[in-house]
């Protein structure tokens, strides 16, 4: 090849890259580099990124699921609360009636010749003011028993609660109690309508009042 053939060759190599070099200082004057790379893209992502978080419909609908599941088991918690309450108030009823039963029998059944024993048994089953009244009074009832050689057998006709707490329940009971003396030795009936109050004490349901309206 001649000198001129390799003149030529450089003119024609130096006209070929001059677009190219043009080409690529346009592109970046367009904020786009070489690599294909965009700077409005960059500027769009910092401009998202920016933004404030917005929650999803997923997002929303998992929170909505768990301020669900929190109503439902509180009201879970509320209902088994409620039927806890409401069996400990039924058990209690139940055997503080019978506890009510059998102390107005105790209460309203005396023999002349078992007073001491009568008087015991009444203490033991109460309690508070209903024991300190009895046992102040015990004394000065005993001797009227004796004096009037008097006798009585109670029978609880009917009982029933009156109100209820797991501590505390009131019995109303229906008495009929068979009363013989010196001055009537034919028994007589007296039918007496009676109030207690039922208290828990130490796992025992003691009479702590006795009303006869």
């Amino acid at each position: 090849m001649s000198i001129t053939d390799d003149v030529l060759q450089d003119v024609h190599d130096d006209v070929d890259e001059a677009p190219r070099d043009a080409d690529e200082a346009a592109d970046q004057d367009a904020g786009q580099d070489p690599a294909g790379g965009s700077g409005a893209e960059g500027s769009d992502e910092s401009a998202a990124a920016s933004r404030s978080w917005r929650p999803t419909r997923t997002v929303l609908a998992l929170g909505t699921g768990v301020a669900v599941l929190l109503a439902a088991v509180t009201a879970a918690v509320v209902l088994v609360w409620e039927l806890r309450s409401e069996r400990e108030i039924s058990t209690a009823a139940e055997q503080a009636t019978a506890a009510a039963q059998q102390y107005a029998v105790t209460l309203t059944s005396l023999d002349g010749a078992k007073l001491d024993s009568n008087f015991a048994a009444v203490l033991d089953g109460a309690t508070g003011e209903f024991k300190n009244m009895y046992s102040q009074s015990s004394a000065q009832l005993k001797s009227v028993l004796i004096d009037n050689k008097a006798a009585a057998k109670g029978t609880v006709v009917a009982a029933g609660v009156k109100s209820a707490t797991p501590d505390r329940v009131e019995v109303m009971l229906f008495v009929d109690q068979s009363v013989t003396n010196s001055a009537n030795p034919e028994p007589r009936v007296d039918r007496s309508r009676i109030i207690m109050t039922m208290e828990k004490v130490d796992g025992r349901w003691l009479t702590s009042n006795v009303e006869i309206p």
